[in-house]
């Protein structure tokens, strides 16, 4: 009897923290400006949320035939969105023009650099 409970409780806090992991993860994506900031995001809490939630449907299921499938799902995903990632993310830096531009410092604040150099010197 207390063991199910102990189950249950271990089982509800993994899909809890799946669940969290996987929203923090949709307000990470909306908070981002540039595209593979937003992708970063996105892919850290995808797999995270993932693993938790599978967790704790393995907990509920007992370890059986199933809970080995819910683990092979796991693995799948760890080795397939690491990739995904990498491919999408070339493919944002061959198209995007601005995206390996440098930011240049203000006039006068190279000037301020400059006097700074001279001085130490």
């Amino acid at each position: 009897m207390i063991g199910s409970w102990c189950r249950f409780g271990a089982a509800a806090l993994f899909l809890l923290m799946g669940i969290v992991f996987m929203a923090l993860a949709v307000f990470g994506v909306n908070r981002f400006h540039k595209a593979l900031n937003r992708m970063h995001a996105a892919a850290m809490g995808d797999t995270l949320g993932i693993l938790f939630v599978f967790l704790g449907l393995i907990v509920v299921r007992g370890f059986s035939f199933d809970s080995l499938k819910l683990l092979l799902v796991i693995l799948f995903f760890w080795m397939a969105s690491p990739v995904s990632g990498h491919m999408i993310s070339r493919l944002e830096m061959m198209t995007d023009e601005e995206l390996g531009e440098i930011q240049v410092i203000r006039k006068n604040r190279e000037e301020s650099l400059e006097e700074k150099i001279d001085e130490a010197v």
